[in-house]
């Protein structure tokens, strides 16, 4: 596509931010869409994160933010309005700018996670869940996989308080769900997440001590990465069902899109005179 004065900004933030995919996926949509509109990373050092984003949302030509590790929980504050999944865990990873100028925030970690799931043919009712990471995209994530039934979910982060902060709130939303920090691995897990950042560097090992896992053990990590993550290659070796962070990535990008078309309806039309 050709960008012109005309060309429509939204941005992906995040501390780092070379590794991610969604420039291209999204500027692609975007064209084959007709909308005159492009996804550029936006490297923020969260040292200037205060400084850099009060600015970056005052552009007039900005009408969305994706956001990534590890400012889904900083970013809440800057949207005016909240889905009810975003409200509840306090953090959003997609900001659309409305006609009036407002923002609206979405989370949309835990809706692709839990598609990608079912993609596998996997099933989630009943199933007793240990996550490593409490953070925004585990957040959501608990989120959706409570809705969608499981029986059981403890949250293993190097920040108790956070977890019990987490597990506190998602038991008040899912009293059914039991829910708890947890400071070492339960004996009887048939799920295991990955929502901690562990797995983004070269050389990263396991969230945390696993084991054999028994081959029915569903077994999911939100990084994205070419090739397998540690966990992910640990469960592999014991023939588990595997749904990796970029099949997270792609089960969120049609719900996205959905969530970015008001503001690509607004720009096609009007896009010249703001």
């Amino acid at each position: 596509m050709n960008i012109t004065g005309a060309t429509r900004l939204y941005a992906i933030i995040g501390d780092p931010i070379a590794q991610v995919r969604s420039p291209e996926v999204f500027t692609d949509l975007f064209a084959a869409a007709g909308a005159n509109a492009v996804l550029i990373p936006i490297h923020v050092p969260s040292a200037r994160f205060d400084s850099i984003i009060p600015g970056l949302m005052a552009m007039g030509n900005l009408d969305g933010v994706l956001v990534t590790i590890p400012f889904k929980a900083r970013m809440r504050p800057f949207a005016d309005r909240l889905t009810a999944a975003a409200e509840c865990i306090g953090a959003v990873n997609a900001l659309r700018r409305e006609t009036d100028g407002s923002w609206s925030g979405e989370m949309f970690d835990g809706v692709g996670f839990v598609r990608a799931v079912r993609a596998k043919g996997a099933t989630l009712h009943g199933r007793r869940v240990l996550m490593f990471g409490a953070g925004g995209a585990g957040s959501a994530i608990a989120y959706e996989l409570a809705a969608a039934g499981v029986d059981s979910i403890a949250i293993r982060d190097p920040d108790y308080d956070r977890a019990v902060a987490l597990a506190k709130v998602l038991h008040t939303a899912f009293p059914s769900c039991q829910i708890a920090a947890s400071a070492s691995n339960p004996s009887n897990e048939d799920m295991i997440v990955n929502a901690s950042p562990v797995g983004m560097r070269p050389g990263d090992g396991m969230p945390g001590a696993l084991g054999t896992l028994a081959p029915g053990t569903l077994v999911g990590d939100v990084i994205v990465s070419v090739s397998p993550t540690a966990l992910i290659q640990h469960a592999m070796r014991h023939q588990c069902t595997v749904v990796t962070g970029r099949d997270m990535h792609a089960g969120q990008i049609e719900a996205i899109m959905r969530f970015f078309a008001p503001a690509e309806r607004e720009a096609t039309t009007d896009g010249a005179a703001r």
